[in-house]
């Protein structure tokens, strides 16, 4: 290993064959283009219900029709966000579940914001005729319409999960706590439903508009009940999965070896990441994501941890035998997903381990590896040792760069090599960079900043492959 800037040792080339073929997948512009696609439609029905005419009839008709709009485009917004993290493989794959999410939380919001603009103009629109009485309108509206007050409760309960999803919220919370709130997602998509199919105009203008909406709803509702409840739990069944060891990996690290008959159908490759449940007792409903920490075994699986909250603390006390439930495997830092054959892998902290099972995936195609590996020091590396290790037998590279992060600007480096730009430590490392695929894993700011300088050294996007375990 070393902490400098100078190769450790050379690479030694296997028998060469091609390079894998790139993976052209038609599913990532097919899904956006179906997204963009029922926005339209939506936008279509409230055309033809009326919307344009309504909007130019009187004040009261273009408060009214605005707020019939926003809340047709809020609630479209709000199902293709629920079919985003619904978990559908072809979806996780095109995408990976770090953009799925990071386009989750963007189409959220989205969808939030519009919903309040919608409660806002239709309320502005309604009380136009009688400005005095806005409250007695928003009384009468929510008492008297059917469905209203379902969803003021669904409204409420959105607000509550956009609210602590927000950043400096999410800073303060547990993980635990986080996840539970996050469901009552779930509940006010449901909760809102009824409002909208019982008094909402442009789902009742025509059998058109109800097969329409009724559509969307019925295939959220099937994918979800489908990809997050059936599949798992038949692939869980099938696998048979159960602890076979845990323990002490390293400081603020456990290590947890899972095995079962069923491993080889799961399908998993190296550096993917499952979400795992331990039938263990009180926490077992909560679902944590953990990648591979190894490239997976015929009859086991291994995943490493840091120890950050109670859900990865009661880790270190499972005992052997206990039961596994899995959804998984996800996640795109895989052989697979190369369009190069060469390869720099580039992790910090913890987010190394999925990076250590794919050096152990790769295949022996004569391919050049190259891992560089930031941690605060080398007692609090994870896993540097096997890594380094692997690095030898297969004739890698691998750099463990210590120290704290550069004071006062944002870099990926060690304040050892401030003087050092970014951009010029990468290429130092590694002066074919822009012909390789590149593999990064580690916390959101630190990743920012990797793909920051990937960028500014000309890697093409389509060769970088990045997953924030935060998420």
């Amino acid at each position: 290993m070393s902490s400098g800037l100078m190769p450790d040792q050379q690479v030694r080339s296997a028998a060469v064959e091609g390079p894998p073929a790139p993976s052209r997948s038609l599913a990532a512009p097919f899904s956006l283009a179906l997204a963009w696609l029922v926005m339209l439609g939506v936008c279509a029905l409230w055309v033809s219900g009326g919307g344009v005419q309504e909007a130019a009839s009187s004040v009261t008709g273009f408060f009214t029709s605005l707020g019939r709009l926003t809340g047709l485009l809020a609630s479209a917004a709000l199902l293709i966000q629920l079919a985003m993290m619904s978990r559908v493989p072809w979806l996780e794959q095109a995408w990976g579940q770090d953009e799925l999410a990071r386009g989750h939380r963007l189409v959220g919001l989205t969808s939030f914001t519009g919903m309040l603009v919608h409660i806002a103009l239709i309320t502005i629109g309604y009380a136009a005729a009688q400005p005095g009485q806005l409250w007695s309108t928003v009384v009468d509206l929510t008492l008297n319409y059917p469905g209203m007050l379902l969803a003021v409760a669904g409204t409420l309960a959105l607000c509550l999960v956009v609210f602590t999803s927000l950043r400096a919220a999410r800073r303060r919370l547990r993980y635990e706590s986080w996840h539970l709130i996050h469901l009552y997602g779930y509940l006010g998509a449901g909760l809102v439903l009824p409002h909208q199919l019982w008094s909402g105009q442009d789902f009742l203008t025509s059998p058109v508009a109800t097969v329409f909406w009724w559509s969307l709803w019925g295939l959220t509702a099937l994918l979800f009940l489908a990809f997050r409840i059936a599949l798992p739990l038949w692939r869980s069944r099938r696998a048979n999965l159960r602890v076979l060891a845990a323990y002490p990996d390293g400081p603020g690290l456990v290590s947890v070896i899972v095995g079962g008959p069923g491993v080889q159908r799961l399908g998993a490759r190296g550096g993917q990441f499952f979400q795992w449940r331990f039938l263990s007792g009180p926490g077992w409903t909560r679902a944590n994501p953990f990648s591979l920490s190894a490239a997976p075994r015929p009859d086991s699986l291994r995943f490493t941890a840091a120890v950050v909250g109670d859900g990865t603390a009661r880790l270190a006390t499972l005992q052997p035998g206990t039961k596994v439930l899995i959804e998984g495997p996800y996640g795109r830092l895989h052989p697979g997903a190369r369009i190069r054959r060469d390869v720099l892998l580039i992790g910090a902290g913890v987010g190394i381990t999925p990076l250590r099972a794919l050096l152990e995936a790769l295949p022996y195609d004569g391919s050049a590896v190259t891992v560089i590996q930031r941690a605060r020091s080398e007692a609090e590396a994870p896993l540097a040792g096997e890594i380094n290790e692997l690095a030898a037998h297969r004739g890698a590279r691998h750099y463990l760069l210590l120290g704290h992060r550069v004071a006062g600007r944002d870099s990926w480096q060690s304040a050892s090599h401030a003087t050092w730009s970014d951009v010029d430590a990468l290429r130092a490392l590694c002066p074919d960079i822009t012909g390789r695929d590149i593999f990064v894993c580690g916390p959101g700011p630190w990743i920012d900043a990797v793909l920051r300088a990937l960028r500014l050294a000309g890697v093409p996007a389509a060769q970088v492959h990045s997953e924030r375990f935060e998420i």
